[in-house]
């Protein structure tokens, strides 16, 4: 396995930044239905949302923390993923860069 961690600013309170990310899982749930496995999330007494799926049969494990001016993503890839590291960590920046601009979501 692969460690990688994703670090994207934001300027939201932590109850925005988890409303957008609830969201975000649900809209990926049917994106991404028939392409990828089942999407799991599951939210943490500590704050913390754990997410896992499947993706050509190679499971994707991370745990997603609030901080307040940021938020930190770690992933757990299979060695194969890894090759794709660059493009992962640049897709996590993407996405969720622009799901927690400040203004309506």
């Amino acid at each position: 396995m692969k460690s990688m961690e994703v670090r994207i600013p934001h300027s939201l309170d932590e109850g925005e930044v988890r409303r957008r990310l609830e969201q975000a899982v649900g809209r990926a749930r049917d994106d991404f239905a028939g392409k990828v496995g089942a999407i799991d999330s599951k939210w943490h007494e500590n704050g913390r949302l754990q997410l896992s799926l499947d993706v050509m049969g190679m499971p994707i494990e991370s745990d997603v923390e609030i901080l307040p001016a940021e938020l930190v993503v770690r992933l757990e890839v299979p060695g194969m993923a890894g090759l794709f590291a660059g493009k992962i960590k640049s897709g996590i920046q993407e996405r969720l860069g622009g799901l927690l601009e400040a203004g309506p979501a």
